[in-house]
């Protein structure tokens, strides 16, 4: 009788992990997907990254900026679609305002609890 054998995956499966062969080749550092996108200059995109602050930091500025803008333009004459999209965005910077404060709240017990 014939034996059959049936393959599901290598005989051999290994994977290395080093973190710094994963930073040369710009895929992967550690266990996080970093992907800039595709930029002309990747190197300033880190810079800004390093020394100005996250996407996250940076949005969450630009929202703050977008709140202040919002409470002195005046917004009467805007579509029903427009104010939509307002009321839509106005949610979300209350949600991340939140979210912020309860964060806030957790780090600073984190902090009195330590010591």
């Amino acid at each position: 009788m014939k034996t059959f054998n049936l393959a599901l995956a290598p005989e051999r499966l290994w994977q290395a992990i080093n973190p710094w062969t994963f930073y040369q080749q710009g895929s992967q550092i550690g266990f996080v997907n970093i992907d800039l996108g595709s930029t002309p200059a990747p190197e300033t995109e880190q810079t800004i990254l390093d020394e100005v602050g996250s996407y996250g930091r940076q949005i969450g500025r630009i929202g703050d900026v977008l709140e202040v803008l919002l409470k002195h333009v005046p917004l009467e004459n805007l579509s029903q679609e427009e104010q939509d999209a307002l009321v839509v965005l106005k949610g979300q910077l209350a949600e991340i305002r939140q979210i912020k404060e309860r964060q806030g709240r957790k780090q600073s017990q984190d902090r009195s609890e330590n010591r």
